[in-house]
């Protein structure tokens, strides 16, 4: 019964700062097969806090997958791909970069990090459903995730 629960509802984190990139990709992962929670964290300290449930958060879900942004306010996405990372709790966690940044030492510093993936937003708001979608597709449906642990 818990594995079909399991497979019911996937938590996400979104870590962006940028709100109409925030209201694009909920509204590209409502038409998802799979049913998904999300929660938006809009720096890097917040992701941070979420993740290690401190304070107002400290009831927050532990996220199957986190799609992070690398040019945050606060704490950059680098730095928090590196906390996150170090952190033997947090680092099973598969976190897939979705970024403006095309710049190729961006690429190879998140991969150095252990991202799990590098993914460039597109501009164009279909590619960018397109580019959302197949997340969603690669992630949640083909991919096993850990189990996240409470």
């Amino acid at each position: 019964m818990e594995s079909l629960e399991r497979a019911k509802c996937i938590e996400i984190l979104l870590v962006e700062d940028n709100e109409p990139d925030v209201r694009l990709t909920k509204e590209a992962l409502t038409d998802c097969k799979m049913i998904n929670n999300l929660n938006v964290a809009k720096d890097g300290d917040e992701a941070m806090r979420i993740l290690r449930r401190e304070g107002r958060f400290k009831d927050a879900p532990r996220p199957d997958i986190i799609l992070l942004d690398l040019n945050l306010p606060k704490k950059d996405g680098r730095e928090v791909l590196n906390e996150l990372k170090s952190d033997p709790e947090l680092r099973p966690i598969p976190v897939v970069i979705l970024t403006s940044s095309q710049a190729e030492e961006d690429i190879v510093k998140s991969y150095q990090l252990h991202a799990n993936c590098y993914i460039t937003k597109p501009i164009d708001l279909n590619q960018f459903t397109t580019v959302v979608k197949s997340i969603e597709e690669f992630w949640f449906s083909i991919v096993k995730l850990p189990k996240a642990e409470e």
